[in-house]
């Protein structure tokens, strides 16, 4: 029997197992295709790059025929991984309206809707927890390193002493043996 699904598709350079793998993926893998980018001005307020597309967000196209314009998300197809953003509407050959599916890499969220206060509570959380575990990390890990760097330096000028005395009692020795030698070839 032939597989359904496989992560070791996604690592494949094959543009066929590529399709296989968006199209086969779970819904819980499925719904990573909806991340999308923020704002500059939100990805300087949240400190993140992109984020899972909601109902309520505000959007703005970048690319295909509604380029620059903006609305609501009205709904989120996970199941096709496409959504549907109001005011963005195709008129049919019979003149009625339908709604048009936006692939969400082709928009960037311009206002979030905050309805739900855990969709960033948690993360913010953790990111200043973990900002004060680093800070206090580092400080430990400089203090560390300038005190092995300094037994280091220590250590090292005492080889380096050391060195330098062999090289020198090796050089006057050599130096005397080349007396002694020309002394001899003279007297020869």
């Amino acid at each position: 029997m032939r597989k359904k699904f496989s992560k070791s598709w996604n690592s494949s350079k094959k543009p066929n197992k590529q399709r296989k793998f968006r199209y086969n993926a779970p819904l819980h893998i499925k719904g990573e295709f909806l991340n999308v980018h923020l704002s500059k001005d939100l990805r300087n307020k949240y400190k993140m790059r992109a984020v899972r597309v909601r109902v309520g967000d505000k959007v703005r196209i970048l690319r295909g025929q509604f380029k620059k314009q903006e609305g609501k998300v009205e709904e989120v197809d996970v199941k096709r991984s496409v959504i549907y953003v109001s005011k963005i509407e195709h008129v049919k050959r019979d003149g009625t309206k339908a709604r048009y599916p936006i692939q969400p890499s082709n928009v960037m969220i311009i206002e979030l809707n905050t309805d739900d206060k855990k969709r960033f509570k948690q993360r913010n959380v953790t990111k200043k927890a973990l900002s004060k575990d680093n800070t206090e990390d580092t400080k430990k890990e400089t203090k560390h390193k300038e005190s092995v760097n300094k037994e280091k330096t220590t250590s090292e000028a005492k080889n380096l002493k050391k060195i330098d005395s062999i090289k020198s009692s090796s050089k006057s020795e050599r130096h005397k043996k080349a007396i002694t030698k020309k002394a001899e070839d003279a007297k020869n």
